[in-house]
């Protein structure tokens, strides 16, 4: 696909800070793979130069090819920050600027070991706060998870049941019972305990929203009656 074709080229590139080189490297990759221009940074082929007697399809071809070189480099260059451009804005070609990028910021195996270890560590620290969602924890336990996963790490989503299951506050004692007794823990699926942990969070909500309204009409009916009390008394003393 020709970049630019379908109004693809609206996209804006994935801007890279200096942060989380490797997520960055996937969205990047994509993102020059559907304009097309992933040849041009992979592999920096050469141009022939233009021999004589050239056909037309000649002249369009070479074109194409410089053309795609040249929106790979400068592609490269929007997808970075203007601190980090500074660094990249004499190399020669797309390619070059990639490995720069790579060199500089993927860092080597041992490097990338410590980072996953800092990040299980984090995730074996994370506890759920009875003032958060299930949703919030949840997004919070898979965003570190998709990082680890990002440096090369699997992290099963076995091991978030495993995690959540542990990590609950109490108030989910009950679903965790009723799960117990219905299926396997082992083998239950991340988006069906917490659709079930949903549930329940749901229905506490709602309880809580009824016995709210009862207190508000109980307090608006007593304060009524107060009232009607105190005219009752106003009259008989008239």
């Amino acid at each position: 696909m020709e970049a630019g074709s379908s109004g693809f080229s609206t996209m804006a590139a994935p801007v890279f800070t200096g942060e989380n080189y490797q997520a960055w490297a996937v969205k990047m990759t994509a993102f020059l793979e559907g304009h097309d221009l992933w040849e041009a940074v992979e592999n920096d082929y050469e141009v022939a130069p233009l021999p004589d007697n050239l056909t037309l399809n000649q002249i369009k071809y070479y074109k194409e090819r410089i053309t795609r070189k040249a929106k790979a480099k400068s592609c490269m260059y929007a997808a970075v920050s203007p601190t980090i451009f500074t660094r990249i804005m004499r190399c020669d070609s797309a390619k070059a600027i990639w490995d720069f990028l790579k060199d500089e910021y993927e860092g080597d195996e041992k490097i990338r070991g410590m980072k996953v270890l800092n990040l299980l560590r984090e995730f074996e620290r994370q506890q759920m706060n009875d003032s958060e969602s299930v949703k919030e924890y949840s997004d919070r336990l898979v965003g570190i998870a998709e990082k680890i996963r990002v440096l090369g790490t699997d992290l099963k989503d076995e091991r978030l049941v495993q995690k959540i299951l542990v990590s609950l506050p109490k108030k989910f004692e009950a679903t965790i019972a009723s799960l117990e007794n219905t299926r396997d823990l082992a083998n239950i699926k991340l988006a069906e305990l917490l659709n079930a942990l949903q549930a329940q969070e749901h229905k506490r909500l709602m309880r809580r929203e009824e016995f709210v309204k009862g207190t508000l009409q109980a307090k608006v009916k007593s304060n009524d009656e107060r009232q009607r009390e105190e005219m009752d008394l106003v009259q008989r003393k008239c």
